[in-house]
């Protein structure tokens, strides 16, 4: 017991505030203690620590929607010491305090225990943005579609989210369109996978009711009119995951796709997903996901550094996963 550091956001009187602490172990709660090891940088914890979009929730608040590290002490009949485990979602860094700190409480229903091989430095290199990249594969797969069917496209896909889902649709043998607004990325997206790179401003333009037919699936962290149009240019019977919105919440499309090609338009939520959805995606991403292209988007950093690389990100200069070590 005692003190510990945290990123916390507290209320101000111009709005709100991010700055490393000391918190007291008395302000946690939570039937599983855990010292953190590792947390990463997600885009909506840098939402968080800028207070441009409302993610933070109750204040003071130690912010970070995910983390991994070991189990020092549980009344939770499922978990005992020395267990590792992750936490993602289920309101961590916007309801309750999150990940970057040097400790957690949590209700064990909701860990999940890594499964072997996964290192906690691992566990956050895939973090937040793996488990939703791989929960939209999941998806994809669910519905029927396979590479056979035609190409996938990948929006934002030097991001978290973007990276890592075109290393995992690669890895399954689709053909994978990667687009971004970063064209000199494009040695780390082919390094990914990618078979063919478009920039972002082909999917930005008003999008028309129906386009030409360029892919059978995708996955898209974008939103508003890049999801329009990516819906408008997918194949008879083909299928587009949406799991985020960096370009805005709206979507400016038409009904066309969907009652004229049997388009379909499949969400994926990672905060409130259920339990047995997200151990399948571990132990997926833990077989699927190689280690070598998991270190080849990994960047890491301390807990102190979390502030600039948050700014970056919100600016779009950064790429992949990026994981910060703590304690």
């Amino acid at each position: 017991m005692g003190k510990f550091r945290a990123i916390v956001v507290e209320k101000v009187a111009s709005g709100q505030r991010a700055g490393l602490k000391e918190i007291d172990d008395s302000e946690l709660d939570g039937d599983v203690a855990v010292r953190v090891t590792h947390s990463s940088v997600n885009y909506k914890d840098a939402l968080a620590i800028d207070g441009r979009a409302p993610i933070v929730r109750r204040f003071p608040l130690i912010v970070g929607i995910d983390f991994a590290g070991e189990v020092q002490e549980s009344t939770h009949p499922g978990f005992s010491r020395g267990d590792r485990v992750v936490l993602t979602g289920w309101g961590a860094g916007e309801s309750r305090h999150g990940g970057f700190a040097e400790r957690a409480r949590w209700p064990g229903d909701q860990l999940v225990k890594l499964p072997e091989g996964l290192s906690a430095e691992q566990a956050m290199a895939i973090g937040t943005a793996g488990l939703t990249a791989m929960l939209s594969l999941l998806a994809i797969e669910r519905f029927g579609l396979k590479p056979d069917d035609g190409p996938a496209i990948v929006t934002g896909a030097t991001g978290g989210v973007g990276s890592i889902a075109l290393a995992l649709l690669a890895r399954k043998g689709w053909e994978v369109i990667a687009s971004t607004g970063h064209p000199k990325e494009a040695p780390y997206l082919k390094k990914l996978g990618a078979s063919q790179i478009i920039d972002r401003t082909e999917l930005a333009a008003a999008p028309k009711a129906l386009g030409k037919e360029s892919w059978a699936a995708g996955i898209d962290a974008v939103g508003s009119t890049t999801l329009a149009n990516l819906c408008a240019r997918t194949r008879y019977g083909g299928a587009i995951v949406a799991c985020g919105l960096a370009g805005g919440m709206d979507l400016p499309a038409s009904v066309a796709p969907f009652i004229l090609r049997n388009v379909a338009l499949l969400g994926v939520d990672s905060v409130q997903a259920p339990m047995p959805h997200r151990q399948e995606a571990w132990q997926r991403l833990a077989a699927d996901l190689p280690a070598d292209l998991l270190e080849s988007m990994t960047s890491r950093i301390r807990l102190e550094e979390v502030f600039a690389v948050a700014s970056k990100m919100l600016a779009g200069e950064t790429r992949g996963r990026l994981v910060v070590g703590i304690g």
